[in-house]
């Protein structure tokens, strides 16, 4: 499997896992979590730190990961919203509602994959082959290298707003 094909699956794998994630994840200190440009300012700290960065290329990367966030903040806001009419279709039983909810968010899910790893894939364009090396071998978690999260969602919140 080519480096770019690896990349892009762990993109999409860890927007199943951002799915997932119950309410209170990715929040720092119990409080609320952090906007869009600490979580990316954060991310190019971490991937400086881990692959040595020039400014130059951390210019770059804060841009290719802001226009990815930016991108994804609409479909996000979407995601609670879905959410709550899919906790509502379970309690009545009402498949249609059911099949309705999943499918919005498989698209939006889709949507997110497609733009976070169109960011992935600029990022490491960006890269030196010495940083590719370094980047290829490191382990790619939920969110590729830094994640991006999303709303709340999968089982942990549903189960929360299914036993009101």
């Amino acid at each position: 499997m080519n480096k770019l094909s690896r990349l892009i699956a762990a993109a999409a794998i860890s927007s199943a896992f951002v799915f997932a994630q119950g309410p209170g994840m990715g929040r720092m200190n119990g409080g609320s979590p952090p906007d869009a440009a600490t979580r990316v300012q954060f991310r190019v700290e971490r991937l400086t730190r881990q692959l040595g960065l020039s400014d130059a290329q951390k210019a770059s990367a804060t841009t290719i990961f802001t226009e990815a966030e930016t991108a994804t903040t609409s479909a996000r806001a979407n995601v609670s919203t879905i959410h709550d009419t899919l906790a509502a279709a379970v309690k009545k039983n009402d498949t249609v509602a059911i099949d309705q909810a999943a499918t919005q968010l498989g698209a939006i899910n889709g949507q997110v994959t497609s733009v976070q790893s169109k960011a992935e894939a600029a990022f490491y364009a960006i890269l030196t082959p010495d940083q590719q090396t370094k980047f290829d071998s490191m382990p790619q978690g939920p969110g590729g290298m830094g994640g991006m999260g999303m709303g709340r969602g999968g089982p942990q919140a549903m189960r929360s707003r299914t036993s009101k």
